[in-house]
């Protein structure tokens, strides 16, 4: 999710039920509150979780809402803390796999803190997100099914752009009660026939009925060839999607009428006329696609 600012900076909580809303009317089947796209390294404690409970609120129980737990400090603070989070109402709190080990840092140092934060934090479900930062951890295919088999992982944010890495860490996780969630759109297709439970990418901040319909279909022999340009809709267009992110995906979600600030706390750079321009575009190459498939 998006974390819709006032341009004074103040969280704009009447923009934040629009944008839940938004989600919810456009057929997303979860909801990751209070993640990188939401500007939560910019948040204070309190935010953070004043903005998770009202995402909780609006959506009522309709769909799962995960959300991160873990930030700098302490095990011991980041295990409270994630306990809070679970408490604010989400299904899964989410762990940023780089922030309970440093860069430098090996793994069985990695693996023991993640058994002390499971032991810190009794009958709470779990989820892990390979956050770009404050750098990216990626999980072995080994670790994740040692995890999940505790059975108290049910979530993963996978951001390896490795199609066989996936396929492997779904494999490791087979047969428990757990999905795992690509973040990277080049090998989307591949990766929900592989078994992924979904996505989890920036592009569903910009166009989250088309990655729906994506999930829908991906295995339909009937659409194959839409499957195709869809997938291709995105590639070309990634470059456009993360530049001076959260910033372009407010501004194309003002192009397509819904009220919100591209106000973003994150110094992301300038968004210049030239970027606000491909924006334009690719709203309306994505409105060409839409009425291709029916969307609207």
């Amino acid at each position: 999710m998006l974390m819709p600012f006032q341009n004074d900076g103040q969280i704009d909580y009447p923009a934040l039920t629009r944008l839940t809303e938004m989600y919810l009317e456009a057929g997303a089947a979860g909801l990751f509150a209070n993640c990188l796209s939401s500007e939560m390294f910019e948040l204070s404690a309190a935010e953070r979780l004043q903005s998770i409970r009202h995402v909780v609120q609006v959506a009522g129980g309709a769909v799962p809402v995960v959300a991160t737990g873990t930030f700098a400090g302490t095990l011991n603070e980041q295990a409270d803390f994630v306990k809070k989070v679970y408490d604010a109402g989400t299904d899964a709190v989410i762990v940023i796999t780089g922030l309970l080990a440093a860069e430098q840092e090996s793994d069985s140092v990695f693996e023991e803190r993640i058994f002390r934060l499971l032991d810190w934090t009794p009958g709470i479900p779990l989820g892990f997100y390979e956050c770009p930062e404050p750098y990216k951890r990626l999980l072995s295919a080994g670790q994740l099914g040692q995890f999940v088999s505790t059975g108290r992982v049910t979530y993963h944010k996978d951001t390896c752009l490795d199609i066989n890495q996936v396929k492997a860490k779904i494999a490791a996780a087979a047969g428990h009660p757990f999905g795992l969630y690509d973040a990277y759109m080049g090998h989307a297709v591949e990766s929900l026939r592989a078994g992924a439970a979904g996505l989890s990418c920036i592009q569903g901040n910009f166009f989250p009925e088309l990655i729906v319909w994506l999930c829908n279909n991906y295995n339909n022999p009937q659409v194959a060839s839409e499957v195709n340009e869809v997938q291709q809709f995105f590639i070309k267009n990634m470059h456009v999607m993360h530049n001076v992110y959260p910033t372009v995906a407010k501004y194309s979600l003002k192009q397509r009428g819904i009220d919100i600030s591209t106000f973003t706390r994150r110094k992301v750079g300038d968004f210049s006329g030239s970027i606000r321009h491909s924006v334009e575009t690719l709203c309306g190459d994505y409105n060409t696609l839409s009425r291709t498939l029916e969307l609207v």
